[in-house]
């Protein structure tokens, strides 16, 4: 016979997620004190630090995350508003979990991985019911009596989208294949396989704090080409590497994120919104709907998961919604996908460890924030890598965080430590983005420590010129801003003519290469072929630049020429060609050989 109590569990479990739990059932499971997010329990034994409890009769969400003498500190995931001191807590016993599904691909989801499609308009506690009765197209890959291991992939789901959803062999089951399902269509929690007498569901539910394990790290690197020529040419990143994207108001942080996801050679995207304005991630779904995929011909959204943890909604959700989407990144990752988290911005998930700190009465140290805050987040960039997979296949993890630091203090703390933990920074620079710049990425604020090793891949992919190419930008850059400086107290005409031919050098160099249109069809995105062709383009122009003056022409006459075909290359000519950079370098080329033959005669 139903009793209230099996009633309440029922409406519990629609609202923590269908993954079934051993429920404390005493009664004498208390509130003892709300203080915001922050609640003591008490009367619960057997429970361990980072479980999940259930508070009060609308089922809001908990993790207890201290023990002492008998009382739970337990974070609330939701409004605590309406619960007090007497209220029932029920013990989920597991951990804070993530449900992985075959439905996360094109999805948008709170912090704790739950579909915002039908939540109600206002997320009030209590009122968010778990709810996906889809069913997917399942193909099994195993037969009867295959022995398989933790990782092997016993089937795939057909109907996912442009990528393949494999059912993977949870972590800790290995031996025979004792059943597996026909072709057909089937919920996510219905058993599609069973492994060593253990059923194995379409979707799995993983521990988000927990990096799953893998077999080994990969050594060999490979680029992560973003379309942007800025990133590639200069600050590089390797796949399954690490980058931190510090930049104040208005340097154009929010739109090159949004670029990285939607041109980056990832499979899977990983958007994390935390804590930002709920109009920006409005206008990031509501855009990222309409783009093309250019590896799919699809919608971009197809291969994207968005988890917007917006800046109303619960603080300590905020917390959780980070290693939220890396534990997706790892999923992916296990299947042998190259994944990308674009966490924006890391600086509101410090902020919220830094008010759970203040309500634990933890010391504060530097700025208010945590003494362990440097720790924090080494383990959140720690989960980044390009790994080898329990099933042998490779698949690597990229993490992008971005970083808001208050009046644009780069020494402020969340942008000094990440600094010590990330192989690239991209500096967004104010001044190149009031000058609009964009993408604003500083060349002396930033720094790749796989360029090198970058470096090799490209020679071993056939482009042998990179490095020195690279290197020349970086030069004739940092001489541009040398003599930049000195023009400001002695004048351009004071300057000799090789010097002046250096400032016109860094001038091509930031209009003609470095500045990226994002509204342009033909520059938001740029291949590799088109980016060395557009610098070497440059550099062509440059040398015979240099080359005439020193023959003896009058720097003026070359600075009146007109450079604008070059300058509009970029956007002059598709994102995959070159072609058109090296018509336009010719021409010009053929303009300063007729200054150079005026000179000699």
């Amino acid at each position: 016979m139903n009793t209230a109590g099996d009633a309440l569990a029922v409406d519990r479990a629609a609202r923590t997620g269908p993954t079934p739990v051993a429920a404390e059932t005493t009664t004498d499971t208390t509130i003892l004190r709300v203080a915001g997010p922050l609640l003591e329990v008490t009367g619960c034994t057997g429970v361990a630090m980072n479980e999940m409890v259930t508070l009060g009769e609308n089922a809001i969400l908990g993790e207890v995350v201290a023990i002492r003498d008998g009382v739970l500190t337990v974070q609330a995931y939701e409004d605590t508003g309406g619960l007090g001191p007497g209220d029932p807590v029920l013990p989920l016993r597991r951990p804070l979990s993530a449900r992985l599904t075959p439905g996360l691909l094109g999805g948008v989801f709170d912090g704790l991985l739950r579909p915002l499609s039908n939540a109600p308009t206002w997320l009030g506690p209590g009122t968010y019911r778990w709810e996906d009765g889809r069913q997917w197209t399942f193909r099994p890959t195993v037969e009867l009596g295959t022995e398989v291991h933790a990782g092997a992939t016993v089937g795939v789901v057909t109907d996912s989208g442009p990528v393949e959803y494999r059912v993977l062999v949870p972590t800790g089951i290995a031996g025979s294949v004792t059943g597996i399902a026909a072709v057909g269509r089937y919920r996510d929690d219905a058993p599609v396989a069973t492994v060593a007498g253990t059923p194995i569901t379409i979707a799995a539910d993983r521990p988000i704090r927990l990096e799953p394990p893998y077999l080994s790290r990969r050594s060999a690197v490979e680029p992560l080409h973003t379309g942007q020529r800025v990133l590639d040419l200069l600050f590089p990143l390797a796949k399954g590497a690490t980058a931190g994207v510090p930049g104040g108001f208005g340097t154009g942080k929010t739109v090159l994120l949004q670029q990285l996801a939607k041109w980056c050679d990832a499979d899977v995207i990983v958007y994390v919104g935390c804590g930002e304005r709920g109009n920006e991630m409005a206008d990031i779904i509501a855009e990222m709907a309409t783009l093309t995929d250019p590896r799919t011909g699809g919608r971009l959204v197809e291969r994207t998961v968005t988890i917007a943890n917006t800046s109303n909604m619960p603080m300590m959700a905020r917390e959780a919604s980070i290693y939220t989407g890396v534990a997706v990144a790892e999923y992916f990752r296990d299947m042998g996908y190259d994944v990308v988290v674009i966490a924006d911005s890391t600086s509101r998930w410090a902020e919220a460890l830094r008010e759970f700190a203040s309500r634990t009465g933890d010391l504060p140290a530097e700025e208010g924030y945590p003494a362990d805050l440097a720790s924090a987040l080494a383990a959140f960039y720690e989960r980044a890598g390009a790994v080898t997979t329990l099933s042998g296949r490779p698949g690597s993890v990229s993490v992008i965080g971005a970083i808001s630091p208050p009046g644009g203090d780069l020494s402020e703390p969340v942008t000094a430590h990440t600094e010590r933990f990330v192989r690239c920074r991209w500096t967004l620079d104010h001044e190149l983005a009031y000058a609009r710049n964009y993408p604003a990425v500083s060349w002396s604020g930033s720094f790749s420590r796989d360029a090198e090793a970058i470096g090799a891949a490209h020679a071993a992919a056939g482009d042998a010129e990179w490095r020195q190419r690279r290197g020349r930008v970086f030069d004739l850059l940092a001489e541009s801003d040398r003599l930049t400086a000195l023009t400001e107290l002695v004048g351009v005409a004071a300057l000799p003519a090789p010097e002046r031919m250096l400032l016109l050098a860094g001038q091509l160099l930031r209009e003609a290469v470095l500045q990226q249109n994002s509204l342009s069809d033909n520059d938001a995105y740029c291949s590799a072929e088109k980016t060395a062709a557009l610098v070497d383009a440059v550099l062509a122009v440059i040398d015979q630049c240099l080359a005439v003056v020193e023959a003896g022409a009058p720097p003026g006459l070359i600075e009146e020429l007109d450079f604008g075909p070059l300058i509009r290359a970029r956007e002059a000519s598709g994102p995959y060609d070159g072609d058109a950079a090296r018509r336009i370098r010719d021409s010009t080329l053929a303009q300063l050989d007729e200054i150079s033959a005026g000179v000699r005669k």
